[in-house]
Order: C-alpha cells, then sequence, then structure tokens
C-alpha cells in the first residue's frame, strides 16, 4: 500500500509540477515514462518514505502545508531584510554562536524539513540534528526573547505547523 500511493504521489507532483512547463506539450510517451518513473520511485523508496500512507488522504494536511510555504517565505524575506540590515550596518551589530534547541517533532522527515528550513534563511544554517532531537545553529545575531532557551523563536515558528503536517 506504501509504495503505491508514493508511486501514485510522485506522479501526481509530476504531472502538477513538471509537466506544465515543457514545451512540447501532452504526449503520450513521456506521460507513459512518468508512470515508469513513479511505479520505480514507488518500488524503491515506499518503505523509507512514509510509515502511515493513510496521512495522505487527509485534505488538512495539504491546508496545513499552503500555510506553511506562505510562512516559510514570511520568514525567509524577514530574514533576508534583517541580515541584509546587519550587514550594511556601519557597526555591523552581529552576535553570532551557535545554540542548542530541543524540538517537539518525532518524525524523522519532518525534523530534517524543519533544519533545512533554518538552514535556507540567511545568517542561520543547521549544524547538527542529534539522535535526542536537538538542534544544534549556527546564527550570525542570537536574540534572547522570554523565558525560552535562546533561539527557540528559530525553529518555534515552523514547528507548530510541521507537526500538524507530518504528526
Amino acid at each position: 500500500m506504501r509504495k503505491i500511493i508514493l508511486a501514485l504521489f510522485s506522479l501526481i507532483v509530476w504531472v502538477l509540477l513538471v509537466w506544465p512547463f515543457t514545451p512540447w506539450g501532452f504526449d503520450y510517451q513521456s506521460f507513459l515514462v512518468g508512470i515508469i518513473v513513479s511505479i520505480f520511485v514507488g518500488i524503491l523508496f515506499g518503505d523509507v518514505f512514509t510509515e502511515s500512507p493513510h496521512k495522505f488522504f487527509e485534505p488538512k494536511r495539504y491546508m496545513w502545508f499552503i500555510c506553511f510555504v506562505f510562512v516559510f517565505f514570511w520568514e525567509f524575506l524577514h530574514a533576508s531584510f534583517d541580515f541584509a540590515y546587519r550587514v550594511l550596518h556601519p557597526e555591523l551589530p552581529i552576535n553570532p554562536g551557535i545554540i542548542k534547541v530541543k524540538t517537539n517533532l518525532k518524525k524523522e522527515f519532518a525534523i530534517g524539513i524543519l533544519a533545512n528550513c533554518i538552514g535556507f534563511a540567511p545568517g542561520a544554517v543547521t549544524v547538527e540534528v542529534s539522535e535526542d532531537n536537538y538542534l544544534y545553529i549556527h546564527m550570525a545575531f542570537i536574540r534572547h526573547i522570554g523565558a525560552e532557551e535562546p533561539g527557540a523563536y528559530v525553529i518555534r515558528r515552523f514547528e507548530r505547523i510541521l507537526k500538524r503536517i507530518f504528526e
């Protein structure tokens, strides 16, 4: 069941994201190649990709994914402008360091996406993800906000949405 769902999912992704941008339009040979590649991907990675395939049929997860995309782009723009300000400022107001933040996510896939989202933002990169769900993040400017551990605000904004998508 997992392999079939992953094959269908990869075919749908291919049809929606790749096919509209091909210059030659619709042809049956490319569709057949897409089906073959999707089946191949499903057979190879079906057991690795998902633990519970029924989650692919829950529409609320797709809505949360759309929400996540908007939050990600907003935070990316905010981080880009903040980092540009710090680089262009004459006094260079930075406070670099590596912080250790515990994530509440349980699924490896969700933790991987969280780590990569942090890495896309300018001025921050995930250095390591430990076995006990700690993220080591190098930041150009570490802020202390409230009673939370330093830098926890970096992952909390993505963590809430990723938990609703993947767990």
